[in-house]
């Protein structure tokens, strides 16, 4: 298996709610819900550089995709990571989330290892990190 993802699945428990947060919360581009011919296929994709996908779909489709149950998750399980070329891109960023209904959790500061970042939940309780790390280049 090559150390590749191309798509990250987020399991929502209300799709157009999440859309609505995602597309115009956050202003990120997308074709909606697609997918809403065939059963259980009602999904949203955000297209992000380096050609990844994030996918919101939902949880109850995805336990029965998987054959597994669903089960209460905590947000501390995984963070999904969101670098920016600045401190005050870190700032915008968590304005512009919490405007959108997120919770900021972790309001952006100083980090021990030389960065600067704050953490927020998606209307799902997904944890994002919004981070500058200054060993980091990204352009905004």
């Amino acid at each position: 298996m090559e150390p590749r993802i191309t798509v990250i699945t987020l399991g929502v428990g209300d799709l157009e709610r999440s859309l609505e947060f995602y597309r115009d919360g956050l202003g990120w581009p997308t074709d909606g819900i697609v997918g809403t011919e065939f059963e259980g296929g009602a999904v949203a994709f955000f297209p992000l550089d380096g050609g990844l996908q994030l996918a919101l779909y939902p949880k109850q489709q995805i336990a029965d995709d998987a054959n597994v149950d669903e089960t209460a998750a905590s947000p501390a399980e995984f963070t999904l990571g969101h670098n920016v070329a600045s401190k005050d891109a870190v700032d915008a960023v968590l304005r512009t989330a919490e405007e959108a209904g997120a919770e900021i959790t972790d309001a952006a500061r100083d980090r021990d290892w030389g960065g600067y970042s704050g953490h927020f939940l998606d209307p799902d309780d997904h944890l994002w990190e919004v981070v500058w790390n200054p060993e980091f280049a990204v352009e905004d």
